[in-house]
């Protein structure tokens, strides 16, 4: 299947590239292989519990990077194009964050969710969480191997680096904790991650059931791949929410809300740009002209003294 994604790539980068300047292999991956492979929502509708997601994810990674090489090699001097790939990935925060336990939930509800795709695209593995949690349930099952397929060195080196933007579908956030799942009742992904998703009444309410507004989610998730993954470039691929009433004319002020609240979020990033400009020129310049001002007015005094 990589071979076949990657000749169907090449064929539209030879008859589009020349207007195309701007390529994305996969769109919501995480919904591919959880959706396809493990609960069999979607299709395929395989319901390979524990393993068909991990399989569907690694070849969907080794498809993505594929591509990339062969734009790299083939097209990009011509026609000066980009490729990256989309992920989708729900914001995890801490219920208790004074706890550590419910911290390391949290983080590992994202890695096990974005971290699942861009840690080995932007860094050559998969996250290191999820090698630990899903070997040793793997091991617990009486398994020789992990459920969690593993990238060569040749592998690691080929997939690393193979995004020239990254794509990113947001909607919603969690409160994460602690909860961990015996291994003899049957593993799957969602039991993998020994976590517990809740939300908070008081958020708004929307449509859908698992689509609650949380702008504050949504700058937190960028600040997280900004600091994991080398400051990318990224592009909002995905983004919106339903409606929560049924009406038969225009109704949009709950979606209007929405964007309003999500985008400004979104537009208070470039801050820590500003921040850091802040720390490293401003200050340091103020506090330079402060000591050449002390100095020449010292010298002032010195000089009326005499």
């Amino acid at each position: 299947m990589i071979n076949y994604f990657n000749d169907f790539a090449n064929l539209c980068f030879e008859r589009y590239g020349d207007r195309v300047k701007h390529w994305i292999t996969f769109n919501n991956p995480w919904s591919v292989a959880v959706e396809g492979y493990e609960t069999g929502e979607h299709a395929p509708g395989l319901k390979l519990r524990g393993t068909g997601a991990y399989r569907a994810a690694h070849h969907i990674i080794k498809a993505h990077a594929k591509v990339w090489h062969t734009y790299d090699s083939q097209w990009r001097s011509k026609q000066k194009g980009m490729v990256g790939i989309s992920l989708s990935g729900d914001w995890g925060e801490p219920v208790d964050i004074t706890n550590q336990k419910d911290i390391e939930a949290a983080e590992r509800y994202v890695q096990f969710y974005i971290g699942w795709f861009a840690t080995p695209i932007f860094h050559g593995d998969y996250p290191q969480v999820m090698k630990d949690f899903i070997g040793r349930k793997s091991a617990l099952q009486g398994l020789g191997t992990s459920r969690l397929p593993t990238f060569s060195s040749q592998e690691k080196s080929y997939i690393k680096g193979t995004s020239d933007f990254l794509g990113v579908g947001h909607f919603t956030t969690r409160y994460i904790t602690q909860k961990s799942y015996p291994s003899n009742r049957g593993t799957t992904y969602f039991s993998d991650r020994d976590v517990a998703e809740l939300v908070d009444p008081r958020w708004p309410d929307p449509g859908s059931e698992w689509l609650y507004s949380v702008p504050w989610g949504f700058r937190r998730l960028l600040n997280f791949m900004k600091t994991h993954y080398g400051n990318p470039m990224i592009y909002i691929t995905e983004n919106g929410v339903s409606e929560k009433m049924m009406c038969t004319e225009l109704c949009d002020d709950w979606r209007i809300k929405y964007y309003k609240d999500y985008i400004n979020e979104m537009l208070k990033d470039p801050l820590t740009s500003h921040m850091e400009m802040v720390t490293e020129v401003v200050v340091p310049t103020v506090c330079t002209l402060c000591i050449l001002i002390s100095a020449v007015f010292l010298m002032f005094l010195l000089r009326k003294r005499n």
